[in-house]
């Protein structure tokens, strides 16, 4: 029943903020100019890439026009496309088919709000007969294609029956150079392929950076210090680079099933490029280390198993042998060294690290790198100019204003505006998705959080949004409590709305100035809530929302039995859903086998035990054998629960168990996508029947 009131909101905000022309967009164009007439996708719709400059650049334009093509047939899927073809101009009109034409003007000139020139700035030149998209490179050209696609699944979301566009001439570029997130990939595993989506989902609305935080180690106090402490041996840590067989590495890795071969990272960074993304691997050293002390104690800083020691011979060596190894992998010009949270008495060390590893990783590569940014107070050293800071902690660590004059560059991931921590944090502290309150109005005078922001009070220690040193903005989702904290999807549900939002305020910022006189608002709040629900479902080549298409009304299938195994066409289905069944154990071994598989998760007839991620998470219900048992699965995105035998007034839960800091327990609801592609199996020998399958919990 909301889709009419999604649909007359649009409508609406369309209206009042735009008039007949662009619809509102995430994130907001800087600057269109209408005229007469519009561009209207008809049964037949033709891509053309300019042939003189089809193969420049790595994504290439022609690379980026397939991708598009892809995108447009999933979002418009009534229009029919040829396949793309090759022109040095734009193709006779007198054909009468419209026609999307993609090139690149060198000589164009975008810039960020500092001044400095950009590739990711796009022109766009509408007619009744042509969409024609142009930049100075193949990027802006691919941004300016997700322009196109979401002018176009707004209209659909309005209910329009068609999709036009308004001819004129439209102007877009970014503030900043650097929009994306962090995502804690240390404490956490996540499938290549799902970073991959992730890339793909965070591209539509123009974010350009996944900054993979690919090593790290859970932090308890008690397991981790102490004299005689042996505890940190059997601390969870994790290095996701696997590397080759025969390597000397190969310590460096026990978990090898929770680790990206070479093949998986190269195909994940690959798919992350041609949508526009580039990824930023982070080896955290010289702390967060315990990893790297599992495999070489004698590397370990005393009292401190989770510190490298820089004095020892061995140290510096063997970081360095773990960046010549995988450098070849990383197609970015930078990385991370993380280099965050070592002992402040240890100044000398640590910069002298930090700056013999900028060496070494720029002669090696010619990369640039990174670190957050960590007070290590120093009168005799600094840290090079030639490193970018990523501030988190004001004023505990850096304070940007003060590093912007000292010359460095500055990325701005404030935890005040910017972490989130997977499903809970500790008393509160951060949210589980970014505070809009914060990002709309929590900057000093109830203005809108944008990169040059730092202090929700303190106006002097924020920054000018032009300032020449601010490259733009990541935020990040922490995974300190592990594993079985989350499932990979439930950590898409609180990226998802945050990815929207966040690129926004780091494509347009929130100061309208900034755009000129001439040039478009950035969005409202209200303009965003009513329009990222419809560009959240419409985003085009992946499926993080699991969408399936019912069978009918809300049935995704039902199956009367009675079934031992089944195969389905439905690989999983996202919550809200109501898995309903009965089943009946086999007598000789109730506690083998699956009911239920698919590509998210699995329910085990043990204890009615779901799987995720590798995790296991029991509701502790035995299911008798004498007899059948129904059993009701409800979810959402925040919980999981099973009705037993129609017992509604008691309710089962699926939940987990997180350790905070070591120092007190919290429970937390589980939320699974539906294990829907498989009934039974891995040696289930009982009886399932009266299995149903519906939309909605």
């Amino acid at each position: 029943m909301w889709l009419p009131v999604v649909v007359f909101l649009i409508s609406a905000i369309c209206r009042s903020a735009f008039g007949s022309t662009l619809r509102p967009q995430i994130p907001s164009v800087a600057s269109f100019v209408p005229s007469n007439g519009s561009f209207q996708l008809s049964s037949t719709v033709q891509i053309v890439v300019d042939s003189k400059h089809a193969t420049r650049g790595s994504p290439s334009l022609l690379g980026f026009a397939s991708t598009f093509r892809r995108d447009l047939r999933d979002i418009v899927p009534l229009v029919g496309l040829a396949p793309v073809l090759l022109s040095p101009v734009v193709p006779d009109s007198s054909l009468q088919i419209p026609t999307i034409y993609l090139t690149l003007n060198t000589t164009l000139r975008h810039t960020l709000y500092n001044g400095k020139p950009t590739d990711e700035g796009y022109d766009i030149h509408i007619t009744k007969d042509t969409y024609t998209i142009v930049g100075s490179a193949p990027l802006g050209v691919w941004w300016g294609t997700r322009t196109l696609l979401q002018q176009a699944a707004v209209q659909l979301a309005q209910g329009e029956g068609s999709v036009s566009f308004p001819a004129g001439a439209l102007s877009d570029s970014p503030g900043w150079e650097v929009r994306g997130f962090m995502l804690d990939a240390g404490r956490h595993w996540f499938e290549a392929s799902f970073l991959s989506d992730l890339c793909i989902y965070a591209s539509f609305f123009k974010l350009n950076e996944l900054h993979l935080h690919a090593s790290d180690n859970l932090w308890n106090p008690a397991f981790l210090y102490g004299e005689g402490n042996e505890g940190w041996k059997h601390l969870y840590a994790a290095f996701r680079f696997q590397p080759p067989l025969g390597s000397l590495l190969e310590g460096l890795v026990p978990r090898k099933n929770e680790s990206w071969t070479r093949g998986d990272f190269l195909t994940m960074q690959n798919t992350c490029a041609q949508h526009g993304v580039t990824i930023i691997p982070e080896v955290d050293t010289p702390g967060h280390s315990l990893v790297i002390n599992q495999w070489k104690p004698q590397l370990m800083e005393a009292g401190a198993p989770d510190h490298l020691n820089l004095s020892h011979p061995e140290t510096i060596p063997t970081i360095k042998s773990i960046w010549e190894t995988f450098l070849p992998w990383f197609s970015a010009p930078e990385v991370s060294i993380g280099a965050d949270e070592y002992d402040a008495a240890l100044a000398d060390d640590y910069i002298s690290f930090v700056n013999d590893m900028s060496s070494y990783i720029s002669s090696k590569s010619g990369k640039a790198i990174r670190i957050w940014g960590t007070n290590e107070p120093s009168t005799t050293l600094s840290v090079s100019t030639d490193i970018t800071i990523q501030h988190w902690n004001f004023p505990g660590d850096t304070v940007p204003a003060q590093l912007l004059v000292q010359g460095y560059r500055v990325i701005n991931s404030e935890q005040a505006f910017l972490y989130l921590d997977g499903k809970t944090s500790d008393e509160g502290q951060f949210p589980q998705t970014l505070d809009e309150d914060l990002l709309w109005a929590g900057a000093p005078g109830a203005a809108g959080w944008a990169p040059n922001v730092f202090s929700r009070t303190d106006a002097a220690n924020n920054t000018r949004a032009d300032a020449p040193g601010l490259r733009g903005a990541l935020f990040a989702l922490w995974n300190d409590w592990g594993n079985n904290a989350t499932t990979a999807l439930e950590a898409y549900y609180q990226l998802a709305r945050s990815v929207a939002l966040f690129a926004e305020k780091t494509w347009a910022g929130s100061d309208a100035a900034l755009r000129g006189a001439s040039g478009l608002p950035p969005l409202t709040r209200a303009q965003f809530d009513v329009i990222y629900p419809a560009l959240n479902a419409a985003a085009p080549g992946q499926n993080l929302n699991r969408v399936v298409k019912p069978a009918y009304g809300n049935v995704v299938y039902e199956f009367p039995g009675p079934l031992t195994s089944l195969r389905t066409q439905v690989p999983s289905v996202g919550p809200p859903y109501t898995l309903s069944f009965s089943v009946k154990p086999d007598t000789r071994s109730p506690d083998t086998g699956l009911l239920f598989s698919g590509i998210d998760s699995k329910l085990h007839v043990a204890n009615l035990t779901f799987e995720a991620t590798g995790q296991l998470y029991a509701l502790g219900y035995v299911l008798p054998t004498a007899r059948f048992t129904s059993v009701s699965i409800h979810a959402t995105r925040e919980y999981t629960y099973a009705v037993i035998d129609g017992d509604e007034a008691n309710p089962r839960s699926w939940s987990t168990l997180m350790d905070i800091w070591g120092e007190y327990i919290e429970l937390g609801n589980m939320s699974f996508a539906a294990p829907s592609q498989h009934v039974g199996g891995d040696g289930f020998g009982g009886t399932i029947k009266d299995v149903k399958l519906t939309l909605g919990a």
